[in-house]
């Protein structure tokens, strides 16, 4: 029997497990027992290394081996985990132990950055790699979209705001234009205006912070900023 209490979770990753008790365990931390998600953690990072890495070379075919693995440690780096773990809420429904609890624990990326991974081991144990790609790839999706290979490991928001200080210029504005979708799956439409730039750009995304970073993706690249 479904335990409903994960129900909202499931809807927002796009799985439903057909046992529950694998969704459980990927939520675990050690701090908890004996028993936790470690095992499936160190299989979802292999699996997401291997399924980003794929993605990134059907897309830049005519890339370096070392180019891509600069893209793709931008992808699957603890604090993109982290985001896209905030973006599910998965924080509400971690299982810590009371030290972690009370330090604060659902909110670490660290640990956020750890479900994600366990929860893509817990699909690829269940259901197997195609599966478990077309999760991973829609969850990626945006952000697969947004980078390119002049893409910094430096954050869009950050390097947008550092050209514009170098050329004396405001400070950019983000101002929410809509927000869409179901309260448990919303997306958040944003708009990027530069004094210095022709026209404003808009991003969505499930989260208002990544929408903001993909919008200033977009001006980054109108204004030709590599």
């Amino acid at each position: 029997m479904q335990n409903l209490k994960y129900q909202r979770l499931e809807e927002r990753l796009g799985y439903q497990f057909e046992n529950q008790r694998q969704l459980q365990l990927a939520l675990t931390h050690r701090s908890h027992g004996a028993t936790n998600n470690e095992r499936l953690e160190f299989l979802g990072d292999s699996i997401l290394n291997f399924i980003i890495g794929e993605a990134l070379f059907s897309r830049f075919p005519e890339v370096r081996e070392g180019q891509l693995s600069r893209l793709r440690s931008q992808l699957v780096k603890g604090e993109t985990l982290a985001e896209l773990a905030r973006e599910f809420e998965m924080g509400d429904y971690l299982i810590l132990g009371e030290g972690e609890l009370k330090s604060g624990g659902r909110s670490r990326d660290s640990i956020l950055a750890d479900s994600i991974e366990a929860i893509i081991g817990a699909i690829y144990s269940e259901r197997g790699l195609e599966i478990c790609r077309e999760r991973v790839l829609t969850w990626f999706a945006s952000r697969l979209d947004a980078i390119g290979i002049d893409t910094s490991a430096k954050d869009s928001k950050s390097r947008l705001q550092e050209y514009l200080q170098a050329q004396r210029q405001p400070l950019p504005e983000y101002a929410v234009i809509n927000v869409g979708g179901e309260g448990h799956a919303q997306v958040f439409t944003i708009e990027c205006r530069v004094a210095i730039a022709k026209k404003p750009t808009q991003a969505s995304a499930s989260s208002r912070r990544e929408a903001e970073k993909q919008s200033a993706v977009l001006m980054l690249k109108q204004l030709k900023i590599d």
